[in-house]
């Protein structure tokens, strides 16, 4: 392109389709390249309302790629600017005021000689402020008006609408004590497997499941081993252990006052425990279990919360009990409610030998006639996939040695209100498979640690209410029926996976089930 072409504004903006916003509390410039495939070789300088940024002072924001800054940009870096991509780039300059402004930007394009843009653009006046800080309101920060506004704030400031954000079915003050700042709703995508028929202690009898998930494929891979569990009777689940822990440390000089502390806390549990269960009228503590390392004491303190997942209910009761051992124990140079050992939202060793939240398994036993006409599996090959598989979790030190139960886990969390941040525990799981001496299959998922509510939290939530409500699981007196049926869905979700990898078409399901439901052609 030669300069006289260069410098008609009219091509040029043609060409590169300019727009000026504010966006994050600053000017950006973005430009649209309907011209040619460019290699930009120097961004020279910018200037908005004659204002002039140096190139070092340019963020260069592509639809692919790194993000880089102008003065990087040179002939041995050049910079990939696609025909009908877009750059954004963010500038140094503050917001700008409501209304017209012009902005010059130069482009040298190697063998496409220079691009040079002079142009004026409006900026719409925004109802939000542009400094940062977001709306709120001491009295009420979850009405109509304060939540619009903190809405419009958030739109100005990141020079985007928020269409969908802002449609939600629920009024602003359902989630109060959910969520702080509330701004909208994010909505992901809900799928309904099932029924699964389950026969548990708490459970008994078919149950539709909502899985909430972006990924494709995975409703139709549960709906799969619900069909199979289904087929075999369903899956038997039983609910072995229930307990939800706070552990706080001590310090001590020295190692010997450690051990002396130990001891004095297992005379006093008697009132340690009366003081933590005075401050709920339903956690119930269960045991403390010591461990010391050093001149440091662990105590983990065990509770059975109801309900309730209950790590804020254990916190306060452990409190309780950590300020009154505090005053009669004045050895203690330090000590905090927490020491890390009850490894919350950690996957653990010690969680997985000796439970946090249920620990809960689901078992079935598949013909191995069915195992073939339904899976197009052999039993031998099914478990010997599943040994495979264990030795490698074995070997990559995995807390699961299954194929997906975080599949099942977080679009029932998601659904259904839970904590999703206790995924990283709840996870944790042992699949076991052996063949009978009728020759079929045996298969059990056992997950120690999953953290559950039917009451409280986030289970209160409208759509995540009737979520629980669909598999008759919300409200007091049910989580160990939710358990139960998680148990189950996850198990559905082991076979069917499992076997897909090891059918005798040789793990070709597990592919052309993605290509054909999980891809974006």
């Amino acid at each position: 392109m030669n300069d006289e072409e260069a410098d008609s504004e009219g091509v040029v903006r043609n060409s590169m389709e300019p727009c000026l916003r504010n966006r994050r509390g600053a000017v950006e410039v973005s430009l649209t390249n309907h011209l040619a495939d460019l290699h930009v070789v120097r961004w020279g300088p910018l200037r908005v309302n004659g204002h002039e940024v140096p190139p070092g002072d340019l963020v260069l924001f592509p639809e692919e790629g790194a993000v880089t800054r102008g003065e990087h940009v040179s002939a041995e870096r050049p910079f990939p600017f696609g025909r009908q991509r877009t750059v954004c780039i963010r500038t140094s300059v503050p917001a700008l005021d409501p209304g017209e402004h012009r902005f010059e930007v130069e482009l040298e394009c190697g063998l496409h000689g220079v691009l040079r843009l002079d142009a004026t653009e409006g900026i719409e006046a925004s109802p939000s402020r542009t400094e940062g800080r977001l709306p709120r309101e001491e009295e009420d920060d979850y009405s109509e008006t304060i939540v619009q506004a903190r809405r419009a704030h958030a739109e100005g400031w990141a020079g985007t609408c928020l269409n969908h954000v802002s449609r939600h079915s629920f009024a602003p003050r359902h989630a109060r004590n959910s969520c702080e700042l509330f701004t909208g709703v994010a909505q992901v995508p809900l799928g309904v497997a099932g029924p699964l028929v389950i026969h548990g202690e708490h459970a008994d009898g078919p149950y539709l499941i909502p899985l909430a998930t972006t990924e494709g494929t995975m409703v139709a891979s549960y709906n799969r081993g619900i069909k199979l569990l289904n087929a075999c009777g369903g899956a038997r689940c039983t609910v072995l252990d229930d307990s939800m822990q706070r552990a706080p440390a001590f310090v001590f000089d020295d190692a010997k006052q450690g051990r002396d502390f130990v001891s004095w806390v297992k005379e006093q549990q008697g009132v340690i425990t009366t003081l933590a269960e005075s401050t709920s009228h339903v956690a119930k503590l269960l045991r403390i279990e010591t461990f010391q390392v050093h001149r440091f004491v662990f105590l983990r303190f065990n509770f059975s919360t109801g309900d309730a997942a209950g790590q804020n209910m254990v916190g306060k009761a452990t409190f309780e009990a950590l300020k009154w051992i505090r005053e009669r124990y004045p050895s203690i140079r330090a000590s905090f409610l927490e020491g890390n050992i009850s490894t919350d939202k950690k996957s653990s060793q010690m969680n997985i030998l000796q439970t946090r939240g249920k620990r809960v398994t689901a078992e079935v036993v598949v013909p191995r006639e069915l195992l073939r006409t339904s899976m197009r599996t052999r039993v031998s090959q099914a478990v010997l996939f599943q040994r495979i598989c264990a030795e490698g979790a074995r070997l990559a030190g995995a807390h699961n040695n299954g194929a997906q139960s975080a599949n099942a886990l977080a679009a029932l969390f998601i659904a259904t209100g839970q904590d999703v941040a206790a995924l990283a525990e709840s996870a944790a799981g042992t699949l076991f498979t052996h063949e009978t001496e009728e020759g079929d299959l045996y298969a059990a998922i056992t997950l120690p640690s999953l953290v559950l509510a039917t009451h409280g939290g986030g289970t209160g939530l409208p759509t995540q209410r009737e979520c629980l409500e669909l598999m008759d699981c919300h409200g007091r007196g049910k989580v160990r029926r939710l358990a139960e049926i998680v148990a189950g869905v996850v198990l559905a979700g082991e076979l069917s996976l499992l076997c897909a990898v090891a059918s005798e078409r040789g793990s070709e399901e597990w592919v052309t089930s993605h290509e054909r439901l999980g891809r974006h052609h």
